[in-house]
């Protein structure tokens, strides 16, 4: 297993990375560097389970109607559902959201470096504390999902257990891809790469790590 994620193929595979996503990275509202803290996290809150195509047809104006948390908190929950509900479950995610908001109007919209602090905030799972760690606090941590495990695991090995979220080897092989000086670029890498390229079907003919690739290296001996 080590042999197979050593500092050598971990660095090629985030140039490789970081060269195809300034060629063929997607543009999203929520990637401008001028946004504030409440747009950074409350994107991540829409686009955990949801494609960003979707959440980007409604992202811009639910902004623009509630662009802060205090917002957030005054709107009523029936409004919220009308956006949210191309998400699906949007009863649920809309609660989730209101009472986030609420949380972090108390706190001035400041949410503490310390991932415990952080995921003792209700509804504040890995996934977004992550976000919040990369995003607002600038420490390198990866936006694990099953669409970067999906990528990690046919390059390098797949996972132990079934949960990403408790997988030791898949955690720790995340975090030391983005742990590079450009680890907000090399996440929103992996995830466009996962949408356009290593799908579920892959498109394995225009994928720049496939001669190193895992995956690629047994589907070809098995077609072979």
């Amino acid at each position: 297993m080590m042999a197979r994620t050593n500092k050598n193929r971990i660095k090629y595979f985030q140039e490789k990375l970081l060269f195809w996503f300034k060629e063929n990275g997607r543009a999203f509202p929520w990637r401008d560097k001028k946004l504030t803290t409440y747009q950074k996290v409350v994107s991540e809150v829409f686009l955990q389970r949801t494609k960003a195509e979707t959440v980007a047809k409604f992202y811009p104006k639910f902004i623009k109607n509630y662009p802060s948390w205090k917002s957030l908190v005054n709107a009523k929950q029936k409004d919220i559902e009308k956006y949210l509900k191309p998400l699906g479950l949007y009863k649920q995610r809309s609660h989730r959201l209101l009472e986030l908001a609420k949380e972090m109007a108390k706190r001035n919209g400041r949410f503490p470096k310390d991932r415990q602090k952080l995921e003792s905030i209700p509804f504040v799972g890995q996934y977004i504390a992550n976000a919040i760690l990369l995003l607002i606090h600038n420490e390198p941590q990866p936006l694990l999902d099953v669409n970067m495990a999906r990528v990690l695991e046919r390059f390098f090995e797949p996972r132990k257990l079934v949960d990403i979220r408790d997988d030791p080897f898949l955690q720790e092989l995340s975090r030391k891809i983005v742990n590079h000086r450009e680890s907000k670029l090399i996440n929103w890498a992996i995830i466009d790469f996962a949408t356009l390229i290593c799908k579920k079907n892959p498109l394995c003919d225009k994928c720049v790590l496939r001669s190193k690739c895992n995956y690629f290296k047994e589907t070809f001996a098995k077609d072979g």
